[in-house]
């Protein structure tokens, strides 16, 4: 049964949009959010860990300054959310107190997840709050973070969610919405999906006016963390006691699956699920031999099978490999730099000596710092460039 694994979930990451968090006039609903708060700590009796990643700084800092139009101009933006946190962080620590929960507040930019060391401390810090009683409550941090700063901006909290997922290796996603999954053309929820790409076909392109996210997001969601290993589930945030009925089995919204191998395991631990997070600083192109090689998942990436580099990046690194088509195959930590690839692409061993003395690994990428993604996963990473 698809909803049979959810049942064993142990740890989950639970995400709530500025509208589901928001009233008609778009002050932050705080009986809604006494009622999840209720729902986390039934959750937290049985055992389960639950770690929140809540939208509506934005939200809240427009109610309290009577903006009835979200900012455009960065600075405008920055100070409505630093407006509105406070607020969003006292709503939930509100509706925590009364089950003996504490919020403990952290505000990620996009660097958080791409700088390795940054990211060791973001998990050893959950589990830290979670460990002496808190319910971390993430947001994106929006005073510093926003779309026209590409570089350290998520985007949206689906994309935040999916790699806090990742980062604490959490064992399911659920996205609370204000619709009951994805629809299909009649409107009604589909209960299962196999891959990301079944339900991105059913995907309508529209957003929230709070909010920044939107569906498709939550389909780009469910390809990270599946991919991984996980399940996802988009469902209604208004369906009453809609986690623990989740988290019983119970047929809510939409599922998603991860990927199913014969004999082969999708669940990435460690390192992988960083190399799988963090933006890559660069990539190399490789050739059909080395691209079949590396896709037997037993091979090192060496400088021979090599034909391209594109950017900036130094030992240590993590970057993406493509096939001549563009495709991403994988992503992996590289052992040169890109001036040094551009030296000895396309040569063997031997050759490498000579062109670099010094040089103590045969490998650009050794197998055991390389992570294959998933064909979805691939092609959607390919397609969006």
């Amino acid at each position: 049964m698809p909803r049979q694994p959810l049942q064993t979930v142990r740890s989950v990451v639970v995400k709530l949009g500025t509208q589901l968090l928001s009233k008609p006039d778009r002050t932050l609903d705080t009986d809604f959010i006494a009622r999840i708060a209720a729902q986390i700590a039934t959750l937290r009796e049985q055992g389960i860990r639950v770690t929140v990643v809540s939208s509506g700084a934005v939200g809240a800092g427009m109610a309290a300054l009577k903006l009835v139009k979200r900012p455009a101009d960065l600075a405008t933006l920055q100070a409505v959310a630093a407006v509105g946190q406070p607020r969003l962080l006292a709503a939930w620590s509100d509706a925590l107190a009364p089950h003996g929960l504490a919020a403990a507040q952290i505000l990620l930019t996009r660097e958080d997840i791409d700088h390795r060391t940054r990211f060791l401390n973001l998990r050893n810090t959950l589990a830290a709050a979670e460990t002496l009683g808190a319910v971390p409550v993430i947001n994106e941090n929006d005073t510093v973070s926003t779309d026209e700063m590409v570089r350290i901006s998520f985007g949206d909290n689906d994309l935040l969610a999916a790699l806090v997922t990742q980062s604490i290796q959490a064992q399911l996603l659920v996205l609370l919405s204000v619709v009951d999954g994805v629809l299909d053309a009649a409107g009604k929820s589909v209960r299962t999906v196999a891959t990301p790409d079944e339900a991105q076909a059913l995907v309508r392109k529209e957003k929230s006016a709070a909010g920044k996210g939107g569906m498709d997001s939550k389909v780009n969601a469910a390809r990270i963390v599946t991919a991984t290993g996980e399940h996802l589930v988009v469902a209604d945030g208004r369906t009453p006691d809609v986690l623990p009925r989740l988290l019983a089995g119970e047929e809510l919204g939409t599922v998603f699956l991860p990927p199913t191998r014969p004999g082969k395991t999708t669940a990435a631990r460690g390192k992988n699920r960083w190399i799988s997070s963090a933006r890559p600083t660069g990539s190399v192109t490789v050739d059909d031999g080395a691209a079949k090689a590396l896709a037997r998942g037993d091979r090192s990436l060496l400088p021979a099978g090599i034909t391209d580099v594109k950017g900036k990046f130094e030992p240590g690194d993590l970057i993406e490999i493509l096939t001549i088509t563009g495709t991403t195959l994988a992503r992996g930590l590289t052992n040169y730099s890109a001036s040094q690839i551009l030296l000895i692409r396309g040569k063997k061993s031997q050759e490498v000596r000579k062109l670099l003395p010094d040089a103590s690994y045969d490998e650009v990428i050794h197998r055991d710092h390389l992570l294959l993604l998933p064909p979805d996963r691939a092609n959607n990473v390919a397609a969006s460039r």
